[in-house]
């Protein structure tokens, strides 16, 4: 693990261009094992999880050309090859999963290892996945270590209603869809971002795709998907993300955003803590009339609430980020983390830096904000917007921190210290890899 130390107190500010969505390239990536053809994708980050399971196609046999200077990446799966009994997927990336439909399709057999978790978000169970791949007609064998998926034709077309919007699991009907006869229906569906732009992607491809952006799929099974050129779209996580270190270092950042129609919710979650953003001419900026202070609701006997949902509502990712504006705000502010129940323990961590927090129950947080901070030693979980969350904080109070095992920042945003020093940060990487 490698670790940041940060000296803070100094007003970030500056133009940043973020990367793509990790959460829309890597089942991007995966999708691509459907067809034989040459595909051109633009904007791929150069990221942790990229680097894998590129690394896995090249193991496999597939034709891989990237270039991460330019982000464009050529890809053609025309020899590709997988034995169950050799290849393994990559390790500690829940994505990995997205992997099977694919393999399952092309080469009726595929393989799960028990280390496909990603990040410690609480219980992260695979049986939605196995659901949706035996309604399609897998069969499913279990072994010390493993899961082998088989199936002894093609994928048959199947209606199916998830217990809850899951994107992993939604990406994966559709994925088995793509190529199974006749025509497949999912009700439950998400509908976030970044499932949106892969659906987009399947249709490059030829995938016949309709209700995108709602909570129910239908999908016409094709014979095969042809190659195409794809662009990614920048990652709101990041938009969202490089405006919240501005607001809380009392600086100024603009974001490059192609997508505003995505920010409303977002826009008014930051609201609630006294920063205003503008979008305007393709970025985004935050505006603050002074320090950080909680708004108070019009209801005057209740707190402030955040609450983090699968879209439309807010996006659980974000939440961090934003329990790290309550700590700085002046004022008491409920979060409510309504997907993991493993996502909060880290917020114990805070109080290292002076923070006052209360964790209610294993979803539900109070931030009592506002209090005297100062530079600290935390250690983060395995969680991305954590670690973030984690150095948004110490970048706000003046002094040296240090975020110990700040490696999984890594997994979604490249050249981030490198952004962070363009805004004016003081930060560098120590230890580890």
């Amino acid at each position: 693990m490698a670790h940041l130390i940060v000296h803070g107190g100094r007003p970030l500010s500056g133009r940043i261009i973020p990367s793509a969505n990790k959460n829309a390239v890597l089942p991007i990536l995966c999708a691509t094992l459907l067809t034989r053809e040459p595909l051109r994708i633009h904007g791929v980050p150069e990221i942790t999880d990229v680097k894998k399971i590129l690394e896995l196609f090249r193991t496999l046999g597939s034709d891989v050309r990237m270039d991460f200077v330019t982000g464009l990446l050529e890809l053609r799966h025309e020899d590709t090859r997988f034995d169950p009994s050799i290849h393994r997927l990559p390790a500690e990336m829940r994505s990995s999963i997205m992997l099977a439909p694919p393999l399952l399709a092309r080469f009726g057999v595929a393989r799960i290892e028990d280390d496909v978790k990603g990040c410690t978000l609480g219980a992260r169970e695979i049986d939605p996945h196995i659901e949706v791949l035996k309604s399609f007609g897998a069969t499913i064998e279990r072994s010390d270590d493993s899961l082998v998926i088989r199936s002894d034709g093609p994928l048959r077309a199947t209606r199916h209603w998830l217990d809850y919007a899951s994107v992993t699991t939604t990406e994966n009907f559709v994925l088995c869809a793509a190529l199974a006869s006749g025509q497949s229906k999912l009700n439950n569906a998400a509908s976030e971002p970044h499932v949106q732009e892969f659906c987009a992607f399947m249709q490059t491809l030829g995938a016949r795709i309709s209700g995108i952006g709602t909570s129910q799929l239908t999908i016409d099974g094709v014979d095969s998907l042809s190659g195409g050129e794809f662009h990614l779209t920048e990652d709101f996580h990041e938009v969202a993300t490089f405006l919240a270190l501005g607001a809380i270092t009392g600086g100024g950042v603009e974001v490059k955003n192609s997508a505003p129609d995505q920010f409303p919710l977002i826009d008014r979650t930051f609201a609630k803590f006294g920063v205003h953003v503008v979008h305007e001419d393709g970025w985004s900026k935050t505006k603050a009339n002074g320090p950080l202070k909680v708004a108070e609701p019009f209801t005057r006997n209740v707190l402030q609430k955040v609450e983090a949902a699968p879209w439309p509502y807010l996006p659980v990712d974000l939440l961090p980020i934003f329990i790290a504006l309550g700590v700085k705000a002046e004022g008491s502010v409920m979060f409510w983390n309504k997907v993991y129940d493993g996502a909060l323990g880290w917020t114990g961590e805070l109080s290292k830096f002076g923070a006052h927090v209360f964790l209610s129950d294993p979803h539900r947080l109070i931030a009592f904000g506002g209090k005297p901070l100062v530079p600290a030693q935390v250690e983060s979980p395995y969680i991305i917007r954590v670690a973030i969350a984690l150095l948004m904080l110490a970048a706000s109070i003046e002094g040296r921190s240090m975020i110990h095992n700040a490696t999984p920042i890594k997994r979604a945003h490249p050249r981030f210290v490198e952004n962070l020093r363009m805004l004016g940060a003081e930060v560098e990487w120590t230890g580890g890899d």
